[in-house]
C-alpha cells in the first residue's frame, strides 16, 4: 500500500481546498454582484455558486496528480472512472446552481456518470447495474444533506473516514486514494463551511461528496474479500443521509405535500425547531454518523459480528419517528366557520324611533308579514322558533 503516496495527496486536497476556498471568499465579497441592495455583502450569489467548486477543484486536482504519480496501484482505472463520473455531477451542480434543472434531468445524468464509473471499474453486468441503482441513491441522499451549515461536510468527513478504513483493512491504496483526498479536502472546506459559514457547498460540492463517497463503497465492496461482510458494513456508512432521505419523503407523504419539491422538513430544519443551534446540529449529524461509521468499520474488519450492522438502522428508526413528531409544516389559514342555522331565523326588526316605548312599537314580522311569537316568561325561546343575535 502506498501510504505516502495517498498521505501526500490528501495533503495536496486539503492545501488546494483551503486556499481556493479563502480566494473565492474574498472574491466574492468584493464583487460588486455579491452585494444586497442595502450595500452588505450577500452569500446567496458568487458565494453559493462557486463555494462547492473549491472542493471539486481541489479533491479532483489532488486525486489525478496522485494516480497519475502511481498512489492507485493497480486500481488508476477504477479511480479515473470515479473521477469522470464525479467531475460529470459536479458540472451538472453547478448548472443546477446557475439555472435549477428538472428532477428526470438529474437523474438521468446522474445515473450516466454512475454507468461511466462502474464501466471503467470492469464490474460484471449484474454487479453494475445494482452498483448504479446504490450509487445514485446514495449519492442524491448526501446532496440533500446541504440543509446547514456544516452539515454536509462533517457527515462527508465521517464517512469518508470509515472508507478510508476499510480500505486500508485490506491494504488497497488504490481505493483508498478517493476517500483519503476526499477527507482532507472536506476539512479544508470545513474551514469556512463552519457556522456562520462564509462558504457553501451548493448542489456541485454536495452531488460531488456524495458521489464520490458511494462509488469508493460500491468498489471496495466489489473488491472485497469472501471472509469480509462487506454486504452489511458498507450500507451502514451512509445510515444519517438515507435517514435523512426516509424522513422528509414519509413527512410529505403523510402531508400530501410534493415529494420531491424541498419543504425545509430535514432532519436540520426540525432541530433548529426545538431550539438546537446551528453547529449543535453538525456536531449531532457527525456524532450520529460516527456511531454508524465506528459500527459499520469494526463488523467489515471482522471484530463484530454480521448482525450487529443491523444497530445503527433500527435504532435510527425511533430518531426518525421522534423527529416526525416535530412540526415543520406551516398550516394553512382556515376560513371564518359559519353558524350554523337551527330552524326559521327572523331578520332583525327594526329599531324603534326615540321617545316610543317597547310596548307601543311596531311588532317585529317575520318574511311573510306575519309578526313573531314573543318569548315565554322563563326567558326560553318559543319552539321553532329562533330569532338573531347581534
Amino acid at each position: 500500500m502506498n501510504v505516502l503516496g495517498i498521505i501526500a495527496s490528501g495533503l495536496a486536497a486539503l492545501f488546494i481546498t483551503v486556499a481556493l476556498a479563502k480566494g473565492v471568499r474574498r472574491t466574492a465579497l468584493r464583487s460588486g454582484a455579491g452585494r444586497a441592495p442595502d450595500g452588505r455583502p450577500s452569500r446567496a450569489g458568487v458565494v453559493r455558486r462557486l463555494g462547492g467548486a473549491t472542493v471539486v477543484l481541489g479533491v479532483g486536482a489532488a486525486a489525478a496528480a496522485g494516480t497519475a504519480l502511481g498512489a492507485a496501484d493497480g486500481s488508476g482505472r477504477a479511480v479515473t472512472g470515479l473521477l469522470a463520473g464525479a467531475g460529470t455531477v459536479a458540472v451538472l451542480g453547478l448548472v443546477h446552481d446557475v439555472r435549477p434543472l428538472g428532477v428526470p434531468v438529474r437523474m438521468v445524468v446522474q445515473a450516466a456518470a454512475a454507468t461511466l464509473a462502474v464501466c471503467l471499474a470492469g464490474l460484471s453486468p449484474v454487479a453494475g447495474v445494482l452498483a448504479v441503482v446504490g450509487i445514485v441513491a446514495v449519492t442524491q441522499a448526501f446532496a440533500l444533506l446541504d440543509t446547514s451549515d456544516g452539515a454536509l461536510a462533517a457527515v462527508g468527513v465521517v464517512t469518508a473516514a470509515g472508507l478510508l478504513t476499510c480500505a486500508a483493512v485490506d491494504g488497497r491504496s488504490g481505493l483508498a486514494l478517493p476517500p483519503a483526498v476526499l477527507l482532507a479536502g472536506l476539512i479544508g472546506f470545513l474551514l469556512h463551511n463552519w457556522h456562520p459559514a462564509r462558504i457553501r457547498p451548493g448542489a456541485s460540492a454536495s452531488l460531488f461528496t456524495g458521489f464520490v463517497l458511494a462509488t469508493s463503497g460500491a468498489l471496495i465492496h466489489v473488491a472485497a474479500p469472501p471472509e469480509r461482510a462487506a454486504w452489511a458494513a458498507l450500507p451502514v456508512l451512509a445510515t444519517v443521509a438515507l435517514a435523512d432521505t426516509a424522513l422528509v419523503l414519509i413527512s410529505r407523504r403523510r402531508a400530501s405535500r410534493p415529494l420531491l419539491q424541498d419543504c425545509g422538513d430535514h432532519i436540520a430544519h426540525r432541530l433548529r425547531r426545538i431550539r438546537v443551534t446551528v453547529p449543535g446540529t453538525a456536531v449531532l449529524l457527525g456524532l450520529w454518523a460516527g456511531v454508524a461509521v465506528v459500527i459499520g468499520t469494526l463488523v467489515y474488519a471482522g471484530v463484530l459480528h454480521p448482525a450487529l450492522a443491523l444497530v445503527p438502522p433500527v435504532c435510527s428508526a425511533p430518531a426518525v419517528l421522534a423527529l416526525l413528531r416535530i412540526p415543520a409544516y406551516t398550516a394553512p389559514p382556515r376560513p371564518a366557520a359559519r353558524r350554523p342555522a337551527t330552524g326559521t331565523t327572523a331578520p332583525t326588526a327594526p329599531a324603534a324611533p326615540a321617545g316610543t316605548s317597547p310596548a307601543t312599537a311596531a311588532p317585529a314580522r317575520t318574511t311573510a308579514g306575519r309578526p313573531t311569537v314573543p318569548p315565554p316568561p322563563t326567558g326560553r325561546p318559543a319552539v321553532g322558533v329562533t330569532a338573531d343575535q347581534s
